[in-house]
């Protein structure tokens, strides 16, 4: 992190956020001295067996928060969970920072899904971070990779919502806010980067409810699928000519735009309702916050990813 020390000190003063998450900090043991800030608690967790990653939470000392420890895996993943308890009939809220190496295994991935399940079931998750999943198409739910459908089958099965919407790193969308209720987290925008950051600031608020809420997933319809238009479809394509030539990843591309097409004329979606949340009655909105996402690089030692949430307090 740096010299951007000083910078995130200045940004967080003039914001007053109440949480912030960095990832990719390559800190080590010469940085324990400066990287506390007055006024937040310091959570830090480092890269085990080799140099660069580690994600750390600063959480306001205002507020009343531990760090929870998800599942019994031994598989290091470099995500940071912290619990932040609200007032009294609120909830809880279990808040999530996360880097994915793009060379992560099948393990790590595997391990992660299992702390997001145990994660899944609180009042209120935020999970945010760099997921370095780029082939994932959400309009549609589909991947080309195993390990994105992997990670496309872990949202579904928890009944989670991704609600990024645009590309957060040169035309690519890896930075991901994942949350287990629908309404929880809205007004997400691209802010433009900080320094030379080759990824977009995200600024979202987060809407703590205690009502009943329906989640709901936007998912395919197979069996309203038209199969044999489907089948007709890709059948008329010239296969060899229009792959003439191309390299494994230009000819996944232009097949996977093909299959997408014919998808989305043959096969409808549907709105899939998930578990909701028991809250009191007659009361609602308790907590409003927006959060921002900051991410720059920390000259040649990697890239900083912030993010930052601010409570605006009690509707």
């Amino acid at each position: 992190m740096g010299n951007k020390q000083e910078e995130l000190e200045t940004c967080v003063c003039l914001e007053g956020y109440d949480l912030i998450g960095i990832t990719e900090t390559w800190w080590d043991s010469s940085y324990d001295w400066s990287v506390g800030m007055e006024g937040y608690r310091f959570f830090r967790k480092d890269r085990q067996g080799r140099q660069g990653g580690d994600v750390t939470l600063y959480v306001n000392d205002q507020l009343e928060c531990m760090g929870v420890h998800l599942g019994m895996d031994e598989e290091p993943t470099e995500s940071l969970w912290v619990r932040i308890t609200r007032s009294a009939g609120a909830g809880d809220t279990i808040a999530g920072v996360y880097y994915r190496p793009p060379d992560q295994g099948d393990r790590a991935d595997e391990a992660l899904y299992r702390q997001i399940g145990a994660a899944s079931h609180s009042q209120a998750l935020v999970l945010m971070g760099d997921f370095n999943h780029p082939d994932i198409c959400w309009r549609d739910n589909a991947a080309g990779h195993k390990q994105s459908r992997k990670f496309l089958e872990c949202v579904d099965d928890k009944f989670l919502l991704q609600v990024t919407e645009e590309p957060t790193r040169r035309g690519a969308m890896l930075d991901l806010i994942v949350t287990n209720k629908e309404g929880l987290v809205g007004d997400v925008k691209l802010k433009g980067s900080l320094g030379c950051s080759d990824h977009e600031m995200v600024e979202f608020k987060i809407v703590r409810t205690v009502r009943r809420a329906h989640n709901k997933l936007t998912t395919l319809d197979f069996q309203r699928a038209d199969f044999s238009l489907f089948r007709d479809l890709l059948g008329r394509i010239p296969w060899d000519k229009a792959l003439e030539g191309r390299g494994a990843q230009d000819s996944w591309l232009i097949f996977k735009g093909h299959l997408l097409q014919a998808q989305e004329r043959c096969i409808p979606t549907k709105r899939k309702a998930c578990m909701d949340e028991q809250g009191a009655p007659g009361q609602s909105q308790t907590k409003k916050g927006s959060l921002q996402r900051v991410e720059a690089r920390a000259g040649s030692l990697g890239r900083i990813q912030r993010n930052c949430l601010r409570s605006q307090g009690s509707a």
